[in-house]
């Protein structure tokens, strides 16, 4: 039995989701934070639960040359990034491999090293930050949480953010401390200033900057404006949110635009998309345009078919989609992003696709009994993957192929065995990295109906 405080010396064997390492001491997993592949350590316990343990690192006996010196100096606190400590390709490799394991052993597969694609930079990549708000020791600060709590990080620059980000995070400090602005406190529920949003339009360089306030007002809203569009370069949208609820969803359902447009405009893919502080939309738009590009060419599309897009959120995939077939279908549950995505094909010209809010559960069985037989299916579900009446209208459907874009390995794994149950064979899958430094990875697969 493991003992807390006590050291033992194992190797790293592998590595979780959340990017840590998995070392075996006795036959127990043993979980450890900034590990390196192949490497053995004295390792110090510092948790025991029922089923694995907790551990840190006490030396490194076997350093792996795939560890290198943090370029982050807030890496080890922050709780954004997990691999600032690895070479890139080591990460890569990470990947791959967990999306290998994840489709062999839940999903039921026998692949070789799925092929990832990397990202082209792992800095300044993300179009979207969100930076809580606290009181500190010099004051109010802005940064990231500290990984397993609410404890705000100041970090002074996160590298996977771009400059925009930073210049408006600064800019909102300087206001606020101009004007005593007080942070929220999530445990008292009090004070004003909540979450610091800023959206980033990578092809048209458009900047949204949104306030998340416990409240409707801000003080002196004309200085808080104008300190912005100095700062800023490519401002185009300053909003207030309001959110007086507790919990940890960060945006409150009250938008009021203090200047500037209500959202901004970006290119994706040759289409052009209105981006709210709601919309959904992939934070690395580089490699979201690979991620598009290789699953459109996992539909295998020539004109002629009917595509159904479940969970076609601001209808990114579907408009894509539409291009290159007779017809593309979205499916969404959230009304807002449906009217942005009814706005995006008006705006790109596109008249063959069509979008309706629905559970997408209930909106596949309702199809499914009204006759609709789309030739393509595709699903880019949340990390929970599909339900089970999602799976059985799917099949129901008989479509020629489905393209499941996932991003997360272990639920598209046994979403993947769900439907080879169906009479479906899983034909291609390949990963694309569109989150360097940290640990999720995004998968497109394409399963085919067997004849």
């Amino acid at each position: 039995m493991l003992k807390k405080n006590e050291i033992y010396r194992t190797a790293v064997s592998g590595f979780t989701s959340e990017g840590l390492g998995v070392c075996r001491v006795d036959g127990c997993a043993v979980f450890v934070p900034n590990a390196a592949p192949d490497e053995e350590y004295d390792l110090r316990i510092t948790h025991v639960g029922r089923h694995a343990a907790y551990g840190r690192i006490e030396r490194i006996l076997t350093a792996s040359p795939d560890r290198c010196t943090r370029l982050c100096p807030d890496a080890k606190r922050c709780g954004g990034c997990d691999f600032w400590h690895l070479r890139y390709p080591a990460e890569c490799r990470i990947k791959a491999q967990r999306v290998t394991d994840a489709l062999n052993r839940i999903g039921g597969q026998n692949l070789p090293l799925v092929a990832l694609t990397p990202a082209p930079t792992c800095e300044g990549y993300r179009n979207k930050a969100q930076f809580p708000v606290a009181m500190g020791k010099t004051g109010i600060e802005a940064g990231f949480f500290e990984k397993g709590t609410h404890n705000v990080v100041p970090v002074e620059h996160c590298r996977i953010q771009p400059v925009c980000a930073e210049q408006a995070r600064s800019a909102v400090l300087r206001y606020a401390r101009r004007w005593s602005v007080s942070a929220y406190d999530e445990t008292a529920r009090t004070g004003l200033l909540r979450h610091i949003y800023v959206r980033h339009a990578e092809a048209t360089k458009q900047v949204l900057v949104c306030l998340v306030v416990n409240g409707e007002r801000l003080p002196h809203e004309d200085d808080l404006v104008d300190t912005l569009r100095k700062a800023v370069p490519g401002l185009r949208s300053v909003v207030l949110n309001t959110n007086t609820r507790s919990g940890n969803a960060v945006l409150g359902e009250t938008m009021r635009t203090l200047w500037g447009d209500d959202a901004i405009e970006d290119i994706l893919c040759g289409l052009r998309f209105r981006i709210s502080p709601r919309s959904f939309y992939q934070v690395n738009r580089t490699q979201a345009e690979r991620l598009y590009g290789k699953a459109l060419a996992a539909a295998g599309l020539t004109g002629t078919e009917t595509v159904l897009d479940l969970y076609c959120g601001t209808g990114t995939i579907t408009l894509c989609l539409a291009r290159q077939a007779k017809r593309a279908v979205g499916v969404e549950l959230v009304g807002a992003a449906i009217r942005d995505a009814q706005e995006n094909a008006r705006r790109n010209g596109i008249g063959n696709a069509e979008f309706f809010c629905a559970d997408a559960g209930q909106a596949a069985q309702r199809l499914c009994a009204a006759g609709e037989t789309p030739d393509v299916i595709v699903v880019d579900p949340p990390r929970k993957g599909l339900s089970a009446d999602v799976i059985e209208a799917m099949a129901r459907m008989a479509p020629q192929r489905i393209v499941y874009v996932s991003c997360d390995p272990a639920t598209l794994a046994r979403d993947v065995r769900s439907l080879t149950q169906q009479g479906y064979a899983l034909t291609h899958a390949e990963a694309v990295d569109l989150f360097p430094r940290c640990a999720h990875v995004e998968t497109v697969c394409r399963l085919e109906r067997v004849e």
